[in-house]
C-alpha cells in the first residue's frame, strides 16, 4: 500500500469516527491540513466512491464475520454422538470408494 493510499485510509477513518460523511472534498481537506500535499486527488475520489453509503464503523466491527463456514457443534451435543462418529466415517468412505469404482466400470478412460 502506498503512502497516498494509507494517508487517505486514515483520513477516511478519522471522518468516520467523527460521524462525518466521507466525500472526496473532505478527504482532500483533511489531507491538506495534515500537510500531505503529495496525495493525488484520484485517491480521495476512489475512497469516497468506495465508501459512499457504507457504515465504516460497522465494516470494521464485522471484519472477521464472513458467514461462509458452518458452526462447530457444542461439546454437549457432540458428546452423545461421539461413539457413532467413527462408524459413520467408515460408511462414508465405503460409499466414496464404491462411487470411484463405478467410474472405472464404464469401459473407457480418459486416455483410451
Amino acid at each position: 500500500m502506498s503512502n497516498s493510499e494509507l494517508a487517505t485510509s486514515y483520513a477516511a477513518l478519522i471522518l468516520a469516527d467523527d460521524g462525518v460523511d466521507i466525500t472526496a472534498d473532505k478527504l482532500q481537506t483533511l489531507l491538506k491540513a495534515a500537510k500531505l500535499d503529495e496525495v493525488e486527488p484520484i485517491w480521495t475520489t476512489l475512497f469516497a466512491k468506495a465508501l459512499e453509503g457504507k457504515d465504516v464503523k460497522d465494516m470494521l466491527l464485522n471484519v472477521g464475520s464472513g458467514g461462509g463456514a458452518a458452526a462447530a457443534p457444542s461439546g454437549a451435543a457432540a458428546g452423545g454422538a461421539a461413539g457413532d462418529a467413527p462408524a459413520e466415517a467408515k460408511e462414508e468412505e465405503k460409499k466414496e470408494e464404491e462411487k470411484e469404482e463405478s467410474d472405472e466400470d464404464m469401459g473407457f478412460g480418459l486416455f483410451d
